[in-house]
């Protein structure tokens, strides 16, 4: 079982001088379900190298069993010091791919010609694909094989208006994921603010929020064996 993980490299929260990035759980959770699954794992990034992570996801209070494992876990930090360049790698290495959220990915993957091409060429192969919190953001310009928006007519969900004004971002990032959704005729669900809420459509698997990430990575790894 071979999986791509792409995280984004971009660390600007708009236009108020504080960082972003990719959120650590939604890294870390989604890293050791598969790891422990004996996946081998390949980590991309637009940029390479590092990926920024969000300040706010190393809080104390963010911390998980497995972000602690991460911290602890010196070959997990090489990997991920190491990511390869996103428009190095291609869909028929992989058997899935899974995009961690934190808000970086709304301004760089969901614009990302590679990142584009990619998640159509996994979806035309009939592989999985999944995305947790702010990552479902990089379907925005997906499209499907008739030209129509990836998730139009599909069911999807991801960080909820509500979420987002929870954290006051809401006028700073460049489009809110349930609204965008609704225009482009997804079918967007939500559930409970914070609280695991996974939706599967066919090979399309989404996660609201960061309590999402492992349950994501669970459905992932079951739609691979399908």
């Amino acid at each position: 079982m071979k999986i791509l993980l792409v995280l984004t490299s971009h660390d600007k929260l708009g236009n108020t001088g504080k960082k972003t990035g990719f959120w650590l759980e939604e890294f870390a959770a989604p890293y050791y379900i598969f790891k422990d699954a004996g996946a081998e794992i390949t980590l991309a990034s637009p940029a390479g190298g590092q990926p920024p992570l969000d300040p706010k996801s190393d809080l104390p209070e963010f911390q998980t069993e497995l972000t602690h494992r991460f911290k602890a876990d010196p070959a997990a930090q090489q990997a991920l010091a190491n990511t390869v360049k996103l428009d190095s790698v291609k869909q028929d290495d992989f058997d899935t791919v899974f995009y961690p959220g934190g808000h970086g990915p709304l301004w760089d993957l969901a614009e990302s010609p590679s990142s584009i091409r990619l998640i159509e060429s996994f979806e035309r192969a009939g592989k999985p694909i999944g995305f947790v919190c702010h990552a479902p953001g990089v379907l925005r310009h997906v499209k499907a094989a008739n030209g129509d928006a990836l998730i139009k007519g599909r069911h999807v969900t991801g960080f909820s208006n509500s979420e987002e004004a929870a954290v006051e971002l809401t006028d700073i990032v460049p489009f809110l994921i349930e609204d965008e959704f609704k225009t482009l005729g997804g079918l967007y669900e939500k559930g409970p603010d914070w609280s695991a809420h996974v939706v599967q459509d066919g090979k399309l698997v989404t996660g609201q929020n960061p309590a999402s990430s492992e349950d994501v990575a669970k459905a992932l790894i079951r739609a691979i064996c399908v």
